[in-house]
């Protein structure tokens, strides 16, 4: 398979750049005014040469060789407005699932119900729990492409939660538990919309690891999502992990090796406590979760595993 001409939209920016590693010629549509799904590639994140911003206007011009949705807006709507019926809507698609689903766990049907559209979901809690439909399905897990020279450092005796708009998201993403456990762990938070809990800042892409890797560990309180690229982030850099036992995570994190995990949030503060009080134990988990990473996360696998993705839809 030869590098394929795919358009994307400006969705879940993290995850894009990532996945615009991958060796084919990216299009994203944009339009003047940025609205969602419409920004192109986010601020600072690690471009690649073959990402190509076009103007939305411009994309019935173009010849591709799949579509990539990532939300129901872009099945239902954006793609009946920017693609050319004749050629381009008849195209080759997948449909990439990141989330949870919402709002019933075991209930909800996947907006898209279509044998010949392939569904593509981040984690195997999430392939299991949403109701696909007649939508075939396949689980690609993920990884992160972040600067390399990022190494854990873990000298500052605090710990780091990165999470964006975390009050507005409430209970699923962990405020109340974040809330409770500042109160007895020195705690600081990065990411946007996080503007009443004085957050240390909301930094481009290739800054933020950096910041993150002086922290002793990595807190998520995070009740329901699904496996958070932050945690997959902190794991690349060798840093050990405090989470929930929640959704995904329970095969990912190790207690004792890689972090630890419970669905008891005192036992977590109690975990932070020792991890505060023992940098060499910190370390020691540090280097286990940056060997998990390199096995499961990597960018070879994720790459991989994408293109025979695609290779299914084309074939």
């Amino acid at each position: 398979m030869g590098p394929l001409k795919i358009l994307i939209w400006g969705i879940h920016g993290s995850y894009l750049n990532t996945l615009v590693h991958i060796p084919h010629q990216w299009y994203l549509p944009v339009k003047p005014d940025r609205p969602e799904g419409y920004g192109g590639m986010g601020r600072g994140l690690l471009k690649t040469d073959h990402v190509c911003d076009v103007p939305a206007e411009e994309v019935s011009d173009l010849d591709l060789d799949l579509v990539i949705f990532q939300t129901p807006k872009n099945y239902f709507q954006d793609q009946f407005e920017i693609l050319s019926p004749e050629q381009q809507q008849k195209l080759p698609k997948i449909y990439l699932q990141h989330n949870v689903p919402k709002p019933h766990a075991t209930d909800t049907r996947h907006p898209v119900d279509d044998p010949s559209t392939l569904l593509v979901h981040v984690t195997h809690y999430n392939r299991l729990m949403w109701d696909n439909n007649r939508t075939p399905t396949v689980v690609i897990e993920h990884s992160v492409a972040i600067d390399p020279r990022v190494r854990y450092q873990g000298h500052l005796e605090r710990g780091i939660t990165v999470i964006n708009s975390m009050p507005e998201r409430g209970r699923a993403l962990g405020h109340d538990l974040f809330i409770e456990a500042r109160k007895q762990i020195p705690l600081d938070i990065a990411g946007f919309g996080n503007e009443g809990l004085n957050p240390i800042g909301d930094f481009a892409y290739q800054e933020l690891h950096f910041r993150v890797a002086e922290y002793r560990f990595l807190y998520s309180p995070i009740r329901y999502t699904s496996l958070p690229l932050s945690v997959i982030e902190a794991l690349h850099i060798g840093m050990p992990v405090v989470a929930l036992a929640t959704t995904e995570l329970p095969t990912v994190i190790e207690n004792g090796v890689h972090g630890y995990i419970s669905c008891e949030p005192d036992e977590l503060i109690e975990r932070m406590r020792h991890l505060l009080a023992h940098p060499a134990e910190a370390r020691r988990l540090g280097e286990n979760a940056r060997t998990l990473a390199r096995d499961r996360f990597n960018l070879e696998r994720f790459t991989a595993d994408w293109n025979r993705a695609f290779e299914r839809v084309l074939s």
